[in-house]
């Protein structure tokens, strides 16, 4: 029997909006301000949400609950498959001391810890991105920090700032390309589009994450390498949206990015070389960091011997990225499991859609494919170069899960909980409040797209969520759907550092277990202040001449 989706079950849409709110605040509560562990505050919310979507909206108790299961086997896979295996890859470094030249080899090129950050957090971490997406940047980066000496507070906190201008073209393009093809947007109309937001943030985010490191004045001394940075990021990153398309945006703006930092750093250097490895203002935050020393020197050799696992990874990343080995592993082995009892049994409901529209409910077992199973081949390929055998490498593998346990729990709670919110129409609830706002709605609608992409984790699952509604609210407006579409997507990049997937990754990372409310708390701020200025930018863009030019319709 089909469910229909109820959005206003209270017959009163203020009263409905609080009621849905309710598993999202309790399990942020949780974490940011009662400390519980993340994987109890993750449980708590979904709690609640089964509550509220069973006795408040109506949804089937059963259908709950498959809803849920649905969730936890994507937190599983693909999420907690990375997470698991780029922790393993970065194990077998650290034992055999491999890690420990890389960090002086990064050091050889910059003592300076904000231009670490630079060079790292943002334009490597944003080739990640690009590649692959779905955590990735997040776990890489951070690891690297952490092990730079950085405090985990900082090297957490910052790893996720970093990770916010790239997201919208991760993965290869993906959230570009599936908010067109669930929607209806011309692919290049919304990757132009899309290409005239982010690259004032591109500029903007590198300038913000040292700001957040060293302060204004840390700040202010490494200016010229932070514009460089930004800009060429931000220059490529607009170039190849508008004219190439959203598939390689990152990948091309990150190693531009890059290439343009290290040259630079060979020419200029900070007249104060800053080796704080804290945020500026939590000297404690986590007691992990210490002051840097002088690099140890090692031959080319050695350096060559100790990159070449994060070059194997970055090569099988890339490879398992593209479109045609996806599509390849995929034909071998890609079962399809269709939830019995929920799959076409939801009917999403007007005005979220034009007409009743059913949801599907599928596992896809797409084990091969998966960027964490590429992960999981590089950490193996990369392992027998470093010497080890396979016995030896069976046995990090499971000291790794043990390692990781909790965070995998904690990671397929939260997705359960996310899964939930979307099959039960509590999300939309939340969405539906945004698309109230008449004039205010490009601010408000670009708020949406950071509500969903908090909740859902992924900038792509926020398109599929409210990339429609965009489209019917804005025509509705008389605004431009492109404009909006984008706006979602831009608008929900500054959600993923406040994610819970996303911190949890971090604190994995890190190896600073049951401190996500630390990093919750501290990224907080930077996520909603950057979304409420892309809210800005695009409201400029729907009103304001000269910034109505840059709008595609």
């Amino acid at each position: 029997m089909v469910w229909q989706q109820a959005y206003n079950p209270m017959g009163n849409m203020a009263l409905s909006t609080l009621l849905a709110a309710v598993p999202v605040v309790v399990m942020l509560v949780g974490l940011g301000f009662l400390h519980l562990k993340a994987h109890i505050a993750a449980a708590a919310g979904l709690a609640s949400a089964l509550i509220i979507a069973v006795f408040v909206f109506g949804m089937p108790g059963e259908m709950a609950g498959k809803a849920a299961i649905l969730g936890g086997l994507t937190g599983l896979l693909p999420i907690g498959w990375i997470v698991l295996n780029i922790i393993f890859l970065h194990q077998l470094t650290e034992q055999n001391g491999s890690f420990k030249v890389l960090q002086d080899s990064i050091a050889g090129i910059t003592e300076d810890r904000r231009l670490q950050l630079l060079l790292i957090a943002f334009a490597f971490g944003a080739f990640f991105e690009g590649a692959a997406g779905f955590g990735t940047p997040v776990a890489v980066t951070a690891a690297i920090l952490i092990g730079l000496g950085f405090s985990p507070l900082a090297a957490s906190g910052l790893s996720l700032i970093a990770n916010t201008a790239p997201v919208a073209y991760g993965a290869l393009g993906t959230p570009v390309i599936t908010l067109a093809k669930v929607h209806g947007y011309d692919v290049m109309a919304v990757s132009a589009m899309i290409g005239r937001q982010l690259p004032f943030f591109s500029l903007l985010v590198p300038f913000w994450l040292i700001w957040a490191f060293a302060g204004w004045r840390g700040m202010k001394q490494i200016w010229p390498a932070i514009l460089v940075t930004g800009v060429s990021f931000a220059i490529p990153q607009f170039l190849v949206s508008n004219y190439m398309g959203p598939e390689l945006v990152d990948v091309i703006a990150a190693l531009c990015s890059m290439s343009a930092l290290v040259l630079f750093l060979r020419v200029w250097k900070p007249s104060e070389i800053w080796t704080s490895v804290s945020l500026k203002g939590h000297e404690k935050d986590g007691g992990a960091g210490h002051t840097a020393q002088p690099p140890a020197k090692h031959d080319r050799a050695t350096v060559i011997k100790a990159w070449t696992p994060w070059v194997i990874l970055t090569v099988f990343v890339f490879i398992w990225g593209l479109p045609v080995v996806k599509n390849f592993l995929n034909t071998l082995f890609s079962p399809k499991f269709a939830i019995e009892g929920l799959h076409k049994l939801i009917e999403k409901m007007p005005p979220v859609v034009p007409t009743p529209t059913t949801e599907g409910a599928e596992y896809v077992l797409n084990l091969l494919s998966a960027t964490g199973s590429g992960i999981l081949l590089a950490a193996v390929v990369g392992g027998l170069t470093m010497g080890y055998g396979i016995p030896a490498l069976l046995k990090a593998y499971g000291k790794t899960i043990w390692l990781v346990k909790y965070s995998l729990i904690t990671i397929v709670l939260m997705l359960a909980l996310g899964t939930l919110t979307r099959y039960s129409g509590l999300d939309t609830t939340l969405g539906l409040a945004f698309a109230a706002t008449g004039v205010f709605y490009p601010f408000f609608g670009t708020l949406m797209g950071w509500l969903g992409v908090a909740l859902t984790g992924s900038d792509t699952a926020s398109n599929v969520l409210f990339g429609g509604m965009q489209k019917v609210a804005s025509e509705q407006l008389g605004l431009s759907p492109n404009l909006m579409g984008a706006a979602n997507s831009s608008g929900g990049v500054m959600g993923k550092m406040i994610d819970a997937q996303s911190i949890v990754v971090a604190s994995t990372a890190t190896r600073w277990f049951n401190h996500e409310g630390d990093i919750l708390r501290y990224v907080f701020f930077h996520s909603i202040a950057l979304a409420c200025l892309v809210g800005i930018l695009v409201t400029l863009q729907a009103y304001v001449y000269p910034f109505t030019l840059m709008v595609v319709r």
